[in-house]
């Protein structure tokens, strides 16, 4: 159970101008040389926004070889990131477990690469 309180609101402008979208994996690699463990995940999200790389610290839930194929939510629209020698394009989104670990947020049905969360 988290402590944070809400944070204040938002008018929904303000919400539209976060652009989250679902995306499929397509590789997964290690990333050593990260600070916390992360993966280095390579996502697809479709023709409009193309194939996109993201460090996500998620090495608690998740193995390498189950991540490819899954889809997953990010914020595309966020300027890239510099994480040590890897340029992280997209925020990847989850929820953190009792411990803090990091649970990815995905759809329960497949959905076409590209879609905006709304």
């Amino acid at each position: 159970m988290s402590d944070e309180r809400a944070s204040p609101a938002i008018t929904f402008d303000d919400f539209l101008k976060v652009d989250i979208r679902v995306g499929t994996i397509v590789a997964a690699e290690p990333f050593p040389q990260a600070k916390k463990p992360a993966f280095k995940l390579t996502i697809d999200f479709g023709p409009d926004i193309g194939v996109k790389r993201s460090s996500a610290q998620i090495t608690v839930h998740y193995a390498l070889e189950e991540l490819v194929g899954r889809q997953v939510a990010a914020v595309v629209n966020f300027p890239p990131r510099q994480i040590g020698p890897f340029m992280s394009q997209v925020l990847t989104l989850g929820f953190p477990d009792e411990n803090g670990a990091v649970v990815l947020i995905s759809p329960s049905v497949k959905v076409p690469d590209g879609g905006r969360l709304f």
